[in-house]
């Protein structure tokens, strides 16, 4: 089980997220002269970012990519590129390249190979990540029982991205995704885990302590991902 790190309020825990994030992209481009970012969308990550862009690190040396992405356009309401481009990049962030994972190819494993161009010409691997879990354990866009899930999964792959069908007779996803895959995160400089309220915290103890084969969080651990788990009881 990984150390989960708290903090009573969702000030603090954001500020906190944010300034890892910052040391770690700020090191990279001081050392490297460029540095890659990912992170998720939905609102979770919203406080983090707003702190984040404001960071003084060199923005326009970084580029800044989705960890997973709905196969729709960013004038979706759907869009976590949507998302990014409103509260990330703003103020000096807005000076950061942004790398999308969606393009409107025919097809969504079409785009997937795109996406994984574009990330290969950024770097191939990324400084630092920003993962959030969802109510059913899943991280990026690695749901449970998803046909991809198990080549997502695989540590033995090359870092790439991946199309995500729909799922099946209600289950998740609604809509296809796109979604990086588990070597980008073992290969990555640091991971962090941001999880609010009391339920998130259980559902990763319970994953934590699953199959690697098939539930993201535990693979995370068993792979060796530098991961940091950082909580908040306020939900």
């Amino acid at each position: 089980m990984a150390e989960i790190e708290t903090f009573p309020t969702l000030e603090t825990w954001a500020a906190s997220i944010a300034g890892r994030l910052e040391e770690t992209l700020g090191q990279a481009v001081i050392a490297n002269g460029a540095a890659v970012f990912a992170g998720p969308g939905g609102s979770t990550p919203s406080p983090v970012y707003a702190h984040l862009a404001q960071a003084d690190i060199g923005w326009s040396k970084i580029a800044v990519t989705l960890v997973d992405e709905r196969y729709v356009p960013e004038t979706s309401p759907e869009s976590n590129a949507r998302l990014i481009r409103d509260v990330l990049l703003q103020g000096p962030a807005a000076a950061a390249r942004f790398v999308p994972l969606y393009h409107p190819a025919v097809t969504v494993d079409r785009a997937a190979a795109m996406a994984a161009h574009a990330l290969d010409e950024a770097g191939g691997r990324f400084d630092a990540v920003l993962l959030g879990m969802g109510e059913d354990g899943h991280i990026c866009s690695m749901f449970p029982s998803s046909p991809t899930l198990k080549t997502l999964l695989s540590p033995t792959l090359k870092p790439t991205v991946l199309g995500v069908p729909h799922g099946r007779d209600g289950a998740a996803p609604s809509l296809e995704r796109l979604s990086i895959n588990l070597p980008y995160l073992m290969s990555a400089g640091r991971v962090i885990l941001g999880l609010k309220g009391a339920e998130k915290r259980a559902v990763f103890e319970r994953e934590a302590a699953g199959d690697p084969a098939i539930q993201p969080i535990a693979a995370l651990l068993a792979n060796n991902v530098p991961l940091e788990v950082v909580w908040t009881e306020a939900a």
